[in-house]
Protein backbone atom coordinates (compact mmCIF):
# COMPACT_ATOMS: atom_id res chain seq x y z
CA UNK A 1 0.00 0.00 0.00
CA UNK A 2 1.20 3.76 -0.92
CA UNK A 3 1.73 6.47 1.25
CA UNK A 4 -1.58 8.18 -0.75
CA UNK A 5 -3.78 5.06 0.30
CA UNK A 6 -2.88 6.60 4.31
CA UNK A 7 -2.25 10.26 3.19
CA UNK A 8 -6.58 10.78 3.57
CA UNK A 9 -6.85 9.21 7.20
CA UNK A 10 -3.82 11.95 8.28
CA UNK A 11 -0.58 9.90 7.88
CA UNK A 12 2.49 11.94 7.51
CA UNK A 13 5.34 10.54 5.28
CA UNK A 14 7.66 9.84 8.73
CA UNK A 15 5.03 7.63 10.04
CA UNK A 16 4.36 5.57 6.62
CA UNK A 17 7.95 5.29 6.06
CA UNK A 18 8.84 3.66 9.27
CA UNK A 19 5.85 1.22 8.89
CA UNK A 20 7.04 0.60 5.64
CA UNK A 21 10.72 -0.41 8.10
CA UNK A 22 8.58 -2.23 10.12
CA UNK A 23 6.82 -5.24 7.24
CA UNK A 24 10.77 -5.70 6.25
CA UNK A 25 11.34 -6.63 9.88
CA UNK A 26 8.76 -8.67 10.53
CA UNK A 27 8.93 -10.57 7.10
CA UNK A 28 11.00 -13.80 8.58
CA UNK A 29 8.23 -13.99 11.48
CA UNK A 30 5.61 -13.81 8.97
CA UNK A 31 7.18 -16.58 7.00
CA UNK A 32 6.75 -18.56 10.69
CA UNK A 33 3.33 -18.05 10.95
CA UNK A 34 2.60 -19.19 7.50
CA UNK A 35 3.73 -22.83 8.21
CA UNK A 36 1.38 -23.13 11.66
CA UNK A 37 -1.19 -21.79 10.08
CA UNK A 38 -1.30 -24.37 7.18
CA UNK A 39 -0.40 -27.07 10.18
CA UNK A 40 -3.65 -25.93 12.26
CA UNK A 41 -5.81 -25.26 8.86
CA UNK A 42 -4.98 -28.97 7.56
CA UNK A 43 -6.01 -30.44 11.31
CA UNK A 44 -9.33 -28.45 11.64
CA UNK A 45 -10.52 -29.25 7.92
CA UNK A 46 -9.45 -33.38 9.08
CA UNK A 47 -11.17 -32.47 12.20
CA UNK A 48 -15.02 -31.14 10.57
CA UNK A 49 -14.40 -33.98 7.75
CA UNK A 50 -13.90 -37.14 10.78
CA UNK A 51 -16.90 -35.41 12.35
CA UNK A 52 -18.96 -36.15 9.53
CA UNK A 53 -20.35 -32.12 10.22
CA UNK A 54 -23.36 -31.93 8.06
CA UNK A 55 -24.74 -28.76 6.40
CA UNK A 56 -28.12 -30.37 6.98
CA UNK A 57 -27.54 -30.06 10.91
CA UNK A 58 -27.21 -26.55 11.08
CA UNK A 59 -30.48 -25.50 11.86
CA UNK A 60 -30.01 -26.02 15.25
CA UNK A 61 -32.25 -27.10 18.24
CA UNK A 62 -34.40 -25.51 20.80
CA UNK A 63 -35.67 -25.49 24.44
CA UNK A 64 -33.69 -28.16 26.03
CA UNK A 65 -31.54 -28.93 23.01
CA UNK A 66 -32.21 -32.98 23.69
CA UNK A 67 -30.72 -34.86 20.54
CA UNK A 68 -29.05 -31.95 18.75
CA UNK A 69 -26.96 -33.66 16.13
CA UNK A 70 -25.14 -30.67 15.06
CA UNK A 71 -24.21 -30.11 18.28
CA UNK A 72 -22.88 -33.10 18.42
CA UNK A 73 -21.02 -33.22 15.37
CA UNK A 74 -19.01 -29.74 16.31
CA UNK A 75 -18.10 -30.99 19.71
CA UNK A 76 -16.68 -33.85 17.87
CA UNK A 77 -14.67 -31.89 15.54
CA UNK A 78 -13.33 -29.72 18.23
CA UNK A 79 -12.45 -32.65 20.46
CA UNK A 80 -10.23 -33.97 17.18
CA UNK A 81 -9.11 -30.20 16.69
CA UNK A 82 -7.37 -30.03 20.53
CA UNK A 83 -6.41 -33.52 20.39
CA UNK A 84 -9.37 -34.18 23.21
CA UNK A 85 -11.06 -36.91 24.28
CA UNK A 86 -14.61 -35.05 24.09
CA UNK A 87 -15.43 -31.25 23.88
CA UNK A 88 -18.39 -29.12 25.39
CA UNK A 89 -18.82 -26.29 22.81
CA UNK A 90 -22.05 -24.11 24.33
CA UNK A 91 -23.50 -21.14 23.25
CA UNK A 92 -24.69 -20.82 26.56
CA UNK A 93 -21.01 -20.02 27.96
CA UNK A 94 -20.50 -16.47 27.65
CA UNK A 95 -16.62 -15.67 28.70
CA UNK A 96 -13.61 -17.20 28.89
CA UNK A 97 -13.93 -16.65 33.14
CA UNK A 98 -17.33 -18.32 33.03
CA UNK A 99 -15.90 -21.76 30.82
CA UNK A 100 -13.00 -21.38 32.98
CA UNK A 101 -15.51 -21.05 36.42
CA UNK A 102 -17.38 -24.36 35.24
CA UNK A 103 -14.48 -26.08 35.02
CA UNK A 104 -13.07 -25.22 38.51
CA UNK A 105 -16.46 -25.85 40.00
CA UNK A 106 -17.19 -29.00 38.19
CA UNK A 107 -13.80 -30.58 39.21
CA UNK A 108 -13.18 -29.18 42.87
CA UNK A 109 -15.07 -30.44 46.10
CA UNK A 110 -15.01 -28.76 49.64
CA UNK A 111 -11.79 -29.80 50.95
CA UNK A 112 -9.72 -30.05 47.74
CA UNK A 113 -7.19 -27.45 46.77
CA UNK A 114 -6.71 -25.14 43.73
CA UNK A 115 -3.03 -24.72 42.62
CA UNK A 116 -2.27 -21.94 40.38
CA UNK A 117 1.94 -22.88 38.96
CA UNK A 118 1.47 -19.68 36.83
CA UNK A 119 1.45 -16.98 39.10
CA UNK A 120 -2.16 -15.02 39.94
CA UNK A 121 -4.40 -16.02 37.34
CA UNK A 122 -6.53 -13.22 35.05
CA UNK A 123 -8.19 -10.44 36.87
CA UNK A 124 -11.86 -11.53 36.25
CA UNK A 125 -11.24 -14.88 37.73
CA UNK A 126 -9.63 -14.08 41.16
CA UNK A 127 -13.12 -13.31 42.61
CA UNK A 128 -14.24 -16.89 41.10
CA UNK A 129 -11.49 -18.20 43.53
CA UNK A 130 -12.55 -16.19 45.96
CA UNK A 131 -9.77 -13.36 46.63
CA UNK A 132 -10.27 -9.73 46.32
CA UNK A 133 -8.60 -8.00 43.15
CA UNK A 134 -7.39 -5.36 44.88
CA UNK A 135 -5.44 -8.61 46.76
CA UNK A 136 -4.08 -10.61 43.93
CA UNK A 137 -0.12 -10.34 44.75
CA UNK A 138 -1.11 -12.34 47.75
CA UNK A 139 -2.63 -16.36 47.94
CA UNK A 140 -3.33 -15.75 51.38
CA UNK A 141 -5.83 -12.91 50.66
CA UNK A 142 -8.51 -12.35 52.86
CA UNK A 143 -11.43 -13.76 51.08
CA UNK A 144 -14.31 -11.61 49.03
CA UNK A 145 -17.69 -11.16 50.14
CA UNK A 146 -19.52 -14.44 50.04
CA UNK A 147 -20.85 -14.63 46.20
CA UNK A 148 -20.75 -18.31 46.10
CA UNK A 149 -16.57 -18.40 45.15
CA UNK A 150 -14.41 -21.30 46.03
CA UNK A 151 -13.70 -20.45 49.06
CA UNK A 152 -17.21 -19.54 50.17
CA UNK A 153 -17.83 -23.67 49.49
CA UNK A 154 -14.24 -24.43 51.79
CA UNK A 155 -11.99 -24.75 48.41
CA UNK A 156 -8.28 -23.52 49.41
CA UNK A 157 -5.88 -22.16 47.06
CA UNK A 158 -2.34 -21.48 46.83
CA UNK A 159 -0.31 -20.34 43.99
CA UNK A 160 3.42 -20.96 43.14
CA UNK A 161 5.24 -18.00 41.10
CA UNK A 162 6.88 -17.98 37.76
CA UNK A 163 10.96 -18.23 37.67
CA UNK A 164 12.86 -14.97 37.64
CA UNK A 165 12.56 -15.93 33.51
CA UNK A 166 8.66 -15.88 33.46
CA UNK A 167 9.11 -19.75 33.26
CA UNK A 168 7.39 -22.54 35.57
CA UNK A 169 9.06 -23.12 38.25
CA UNK A 170 9.36 -27.19 37.92
CA UNK A 171 10.50 -27.54 41.48
CA UNK A 172 8.42 -25.31 43.45
CA UNK A 173 5.18 -26.91 41.75
CA UNK A 174 6.54 -30.54 42.84
CA UNK A 175 7.25 -29.32 46.41
CA UNK A 176 3.65 -27.60 46.63
CA UNK A 177 1.92 -30.42 45.50
CA UNK A 178 0.09 -32.34 48.13
CA UNK A 179 -2.76 -35.07 48.41
CA UNK A 180 -5.49 -32.06 48.36
CA UNK A 181 -4.12 -30.62 45.28
CA UNK A 182 -7.12 -31.99 42.79
CA UNK A 183 -6.18 -29.30 39.96
CA UNK A 184 -3.44 -28.01 38.47
CA UNK A 185 -4.07 -24.40 37.04
CA UNK A 186 -2.06 -22.84 34.60
CA UNK A 187 -3.10 -19.68 32.80
CA UNK A 188 -1.42 -19.50 29.12
CA UNK A 189 -1.62 -16.03 28.12
CA UNK A 190 0.14 -13.21 30.05
CA UNK A 191 -2.86 -11.36 31.34
CA UNK A 192 -1.95 -8.17 32.74
CA UNK A 193 1.33 -9.59 33.93
CA UNK A 194 4.75 -8.59 32.43
CA UNK A 195 5.65 -12.12 31.49
CA UNK A 196 6.24 -14.68 28.52
CA UNK A 197 2.63 -16.58 27.12
CA UNK A 198 3.33 -19.75 27.66
CA UNK A 199 4.34 -22.18 25.24
CA UNK A 200 3.44 -25.68 24.25
CA UNK A 201 7.17 -26.93 25.92
CA UNK A 202 6.04 -25.47 28.90
CA UNK A 203 2.93 -26.93 29.29
CA UNK A 204 4.71 -30.68 28.30
CA UNK A 205 7.58 -29.73 31.62
CA UNK A 206 5.04 -28.96 33.81
CA UNK A 207 2.71 -31.91 33.22
CA UNK A 208 5.51 -33.95 32.99
CA UNK A 209 6.86 -32.86 36.64
CA UNK A 210 3.09 -33.19 38.23
CA UNK A 211 2.95 -36.88 37.02
CA UNK A 212 6.49 -37.69 37.55
CA UNK A 213 5.58 -36.44 41.53
CA UNK A 214 2.96 -38.77 41.58
CA UNK A 215 -0.28 -37.01 41.29
CA UNK A 216 -3.28 -37.46 39.79
CA UNK A 217 -4.58 -33.92 39.88
CA UNK A 218 -6.27 -32.86 37.09
CA UNK A 219 -4.46 -30.05 34.89
CA UNK A 220 -6.22 -27.67 33.91
CA UNK A 221 -5.24 -24.90 31.34
CA UNK A 222 -6.44 -21.60 30.74
CA UNK A 223 -6.35 -21.36 26.88
CA UNK A 224 -7.65 -18.35 26.08
CA UNK A 225 -5.47 -16.39 22.94
CA UNK A 226 -3.66 -19.05 22.75
CA UNK A 227 -5.76 -21.36 20.28
CA UNK A 228 -4.03 -22.11 16.99
CA UNK A 229 -1.00 -19.81 17.82
CA UNK A 230 1.00 -23.12 17.93
CA UNK A 231 0.65 -26.22 16.37
CA UNK A 232 0.01 -27.96 19.68
CA UNK A 233 -2.69 -27.73 21.62
CA UNK A 234 -2.71 -28.06 25.94
CA UNK A 235 -4.07 -31.39 25.40
CA UNK A 236 -1.49 -32.33 23.03
CA UNK A 237 1.03 -31.11 25.40
CA UNK A 238 -0.46 -33.38 28.50
CA UNK A 239 -3.03 -31.68 30.26
CA UNK A 240 -6.29 -33.30 31.26
CA UNK A 241 -8.70 -29.85 30.33
CA UNK A 242 -8.63 -26.68 28.84
CA UNK A 243 -11.20 -24.24 27.95
CA UNK A 244 -11.48 -21.08 26.39
CA UNK A 245 -14.37 -18.29 24.58
CA UNK A 246 -15.46 -18.91 21.27
CA UNK A 247 -15.24 -15.20 21.03
CA UNK A 248 -11.40 -15.12 21.27
CA UNK A 249 -9.49 -17.37 18.35
CA UNK A 250 -11.79 -19.87 17.81
CA UNK A 251 -14.70 -18.59 17.12
CA UNK A 252 -13.13 -17.44 13.73
CA UNK A 253 -14.57 -13.62 14.34
CA UNK A 254 -17.91 -15.36 13.33
CA UNK A 255 -19.01 -16.34 16.66
CA UNK A 256 -21.75 -13.86 18.39
CA UNK A 257 -20.76 -15.82 21.78
CA UNK A 258 -19.72 -19.24 23.51
CA UNK A 259 -17.45 -21.00 25.06
CA UNK A 260 -15.64 -24.56 24.84
CA UNK A 261 -14.15 -26.90 27.50
CA UNK A 262 -11.79 -30.03 25.64
CA UNK A 263 -10.07 -32.58 27.16
CA UNK A 264 -10.67 -35.95 28.87
CA UNK A 265 -13.93 -37.53 28.56
CA UNK A 266 -15.07 -38.12 32.42
CA UNK A 267 -13.59 -34.49 33.22
CA UNK A 268 -15.88 -32.91 30.04
CA UNK A 269 -18.86 -34.60 31.45
CA UNK A 270 -18.56 -32.90 35.31
CA UNK A 271 -17.57 -29.55 33.63
CA UNK A 272 -21.36 -30.44 31.71
CA UNK A 273 -23.00 -31.46 34.87
CA UNK A 274 -21.83 -27.76 36.62
CA UNK A 275 -23.48 -26.02 33.51
CA UNK A 276 -26.86 -27.76 33.25
CA UNK A 277 -27.40 -30.04 35.92
CA UNK A 278 -26.23 -33.58 37.48
CA UNK A 279 -28.21 -36.25 35.74
CA UNK A 280 -28.23 -33.61 32.40
CA UNK A 281 -24.87 -32.85 31.75
CA UNK A 282 -23.90 -32.46 28.14
CA UNK A 283 -27.12 -34.01 27.01
CA UNK A 284 -28.63 -30.54 27.11
CA UNK A 285 -27.99 -27.19 25.78
CA UNK A 286 -29.84 -25.80 22.33
CA UNK A 287 -27.94 -24.39 19.84
CA UNK A 288 -30.35 -21.89 18.88
CA UNK A 289 -29.70 -21.75 15.48
CA UNK A 290 -26.09 -20.66 15.77
CA UNK A 291 -24.28 -24.04 14.76
CA UNK A 292 -23.42 -22.74 11.40
CA UNK A 293 -21.64 -19.40 13.22
CA UNK A 294 -19.84 -21.85 15.28
CA UNK A 295 -19.13 -24.24 12.50
CA UNK A 296 -17.71 -22.18 10.32
CA UNK A 297 -15.92 -19.79 13.00
CA UNK A 298 -13.65 -22.95 13.56
CA UNK A 299 -12.92 -23.50 10.21
CA UNK A 300 -11.82 -20.11 9.73
CA UNK A 301 -10.04 -19.49 12.95
CA UNK A 302 -6.33 -21.07 11.92
CA UNK A 303 -6.18 -18.38 9.48
CA UNK A 304 -7.82 -15.61 11.25
CA UNK A 305 -5.35 -16.12 14.41
CA UNK A 306 -2.46 -16.34 11.53
CA UNK A 307 -3.44 -13.04 10.68
CA UNK A 308 -3.96 -11.48 14.15
CA UNK A 309 -0.35 -12.69 15.13
CA UNK A 310 1.01 -11.15 11.81
CA UNK A 311 -0.40 -7.78 12.72
CA UNK A 312 1.10 -8.40 16.30
CA UNK A 313 4.46 -8.99 14.83
CA UNK A 314 4.16 -5.93 12.70
CA UNK A 315 3.30 -4.00 15.89
CA UNK A 316 5.86 -4.76 17.70
CA UNK A 317 8.18 -4.29 15.10
CA UNK A 318 6.44 -1.05 14.28
CA UNK A 319 6.49 0.31 18.24
CA UNK A 320 10.12 -0.88 18.51
CA UNK A 321 11.54 1.35 15.78
CA UNK A 322 9.89 4.03 17.26
CA UNK A 323 12.16 3.53 21.07
CA UNK A 324 9.10 1.69 23.03
CA UNK A 325 9.58 -1.66 24.69
CA UNK A 326 7.31 -4.25 23.71
CA UNK A 327 6.66 -7.97 24.37
CA UNK A 328 7.05 -10.41 22.87
CA UNK A 329 9.67 -8.89 20.36
CA UNK A 330 8.94 -9.16 16.74
CA UNK A 331 11.23 -11.97 15.95
CA UNK A 332 10.17 -13.76 19.88
CA UNK A 333 8.38 -17.37 19.76
CA UNK A 334 4.61 -16.48 20.24
CA UNK A 335 2.42 -18.32 22.78
CA UNK A 336 -0.43 -16.34 22.28
CA UNK A 337 -1.75 -13.22 20.03
CA UNK A 338 -1.45 -10.56 22.39
CA UNK A 339 1.07 -7.78 21.78
CA UNK A 340 1.76 -5.43 24.62
CA UNK A 341 3.77 -1.70 24.44
CA UNK A 342 4.65 -0.42 27.37
CA UNK A 343 3.89 3.73 26.57
CA UNK A 344 5.37 4.75 29.83
CA UNK A 345 2.33 7.61 30.81
CA UNK A 346 -0.93 7.72 31.56
CA UNK A 347 -1.77 10.14 28.27
CA UNK A 348 0.08 8.29 25.71
CA UNK A 349 -1.60 4.71 27.13
CA UNK A 350 -5.35 6.68 26.72
CA UNK A 351 -4.16 8.29 23.17
CA UNK A 352 -3.14 5.02 22.12
CA UNK A 353 -6.51 3.32 22.90
CA UNK A 354 -8.40 6.12 21.31
CA UNK A 355 -6.47 6.14 18.20
CA UNK A 356 -7.02 2.64 17.82
CA UNK A 357 -11.26 2.77 18.52
CA UNK A 358 -11.32 5.82 15.83
CA UNK A 359 -9.14 3.34 13.38
CA UNK A 360 -12.01 0.62 14.23
CA UNK A 361 -14.55 -0.35 11.50
CA UNK A 362 -17.38 -0.06 14.52
CA UNK A 363 -17.77 2.75 16.49
CA UNK A 364 -14.89 4.74 15.08
CA UNK A 365 -16.28 8.15 16.67
CA UNK A 366 -16.19 7.12 19.69
CA UNK A 367 -13.45 8.18 22.50
CA UNK A 368 -13.00 5.77 25.25
CA UNK A 369 -12.38 7.14 28.64
CA UNK A 370 -10.76 4.98 31.71
CA UNK A 371 -13.45 3.44 34.15
CA UNK A 372 -13.29 1.28 37.49
CA UNK A 373 -14.24 -2.07 36.10
CA UNK A 374 -15.56 -4.85 37.84
CA UNK A 375 -13.23 -7.13 38.73
CA UNK A 376 -9.77 -4.97 37.97
CA UNK A 377 -8.19 -3.38 40.58
CA UNK A 378 -7.03 0.04 38.85
CA UNK A 379 -8.97 2.08 36.27
CA UNK A 380 -9.27 0.45 32.83
CA UNK A 381 -9.23 1.73 29.27
CA UNK A 382 -10.78 -0.38 26.40
CA UNK A 383 -10.97 0.36 22.75
CA UNK A 384 -12.85 -2.20 21.19
CA UNK A 385 -14.82 -1.32 17.00
CA UNK A 386 -15.87 -4.56 17.30
CA UNK A 387 -18.93 -6.40 15.30
CA UNK A 388 -19.53 -8.54 18.33
CA UNK A 389 -18.85 -6.78 21.95
CA UNK A 390 -15.50 -7.77 23.61
CA UNK A 391 -14.75 -9.90 20.68
CA UNK A 392 -11.13 -10.32 21.55
CA UNK A 393 -9.85 -11.63 18.44
CA UNK A 394 -11.11 -8.51 16.97
CA UNK A 395 -9.06 -5.12 16.71
CA UNK A 396 -9.34 -3.80 20.23
CA UNK A 397 -6.74 -3.04 23.03
CA UNK A 398 -7.14 -2.53 26.59
CA UNK A 399 -4.72 -1.37 29.29
CA UNK A 400 -5.08 -0.70 33.31
CA UNK A 401 -3.70 2.93 34.37
CA UNK A 402 -0.42 1.76 35.96
CA UNK A 403 2.64 1.93 35.64
CA UNK A 404 4.48 1.41 32.86
CA UNK A 405 0.74 2.02 31.64
CA UNK A 406 0.93 -0.79 28.80
CA UNK A 407 -1.46 -1.14 25.81
CA UNK A 408 -2.36 -4.77 25.63
CA UNK A 409 -3.28 -4.98 21.64
CA UNK A 410 -5.00 -7.95 19.92
CA UNK A 411 -4.63 -7.14 16.37
CA UNK A 412 -7.76 -8.33 14.80
CA UNK A 413 -8.81 -9.82 11.21
CA UNK A 414 -6.90 -7.74 8.99
CA UNK A 415 -3.12 -6.78 8.94
CA UNK A 416 -4.24 -3.93 6.66
CA UNK A 417 -6.50 -2.12 9.18
CA UNK A 418 -4.09 -3.04 12.26
CA UNK A 419 -1.04 -1.28 10.37
CA UNK A 420 -3.28 1.87 10.09
CA UNK A 421 -4.37 1.65 13.74
CA UNK A 422 -0.38 1.63 14.72
CA UNK A 423 0.00 4.11 12.82
CA UNK A 424 -2.63 6.40 13.97
CA UNK A 425 -1.49 5.93 17.23
CA UNK A 426 1.70 6.73 16.27
CA UNK A 427 -0.08 10.20 15.22
CA UNK A 428 -2.40 10.84 18.18
CA UNK A 429 0.49 10.12 20.76
CA UNK A 430 2.79 12.63 19.01
CA UNK A 431 5.00 11.74 15.82
CA UNK A 432 8.09 9.29 15.96
CA UNK A 433 10.29 11.99 17.84
CA UNK A 434 8.99 11.83 21.53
Amino acid sequence: MSFADFQPFGISRPVYELSEQALIDAGPAFAVIGQIRETNQLRVLAALQQARLAESQFGGSTGYGYSDAGREQIEKAYALAFGAESALVRIQISSGTQALALCLFGLLRPGDELLAVTGAPYDTLLETIGIPAAAASTAAAPPAADQGSLRDFGISYRQVELNAAGKPDLQAITAALNPRTKVVFLQKSRGYARRPALLASDLAAVSAAVRSAGSPAAILVDNCYGEFVETQEPCMAGADLCAGSLIKNPGGGLCPSGGYVAGRQDLVERVAARLTAPGLGSHMGPTLGCGRLIAQGLYLAPHFVAESLRGAVYAAAFFCLAGYQTLPATLEQRGDNVQTVELETAGRLVAFCQAIQAASPVDSFVRPEPWEMPGYDSPVIMAAGTFVQGASLELSVDGPLRAPFTAYLQSGLCLENLRLACMLAMEKMGGIGR
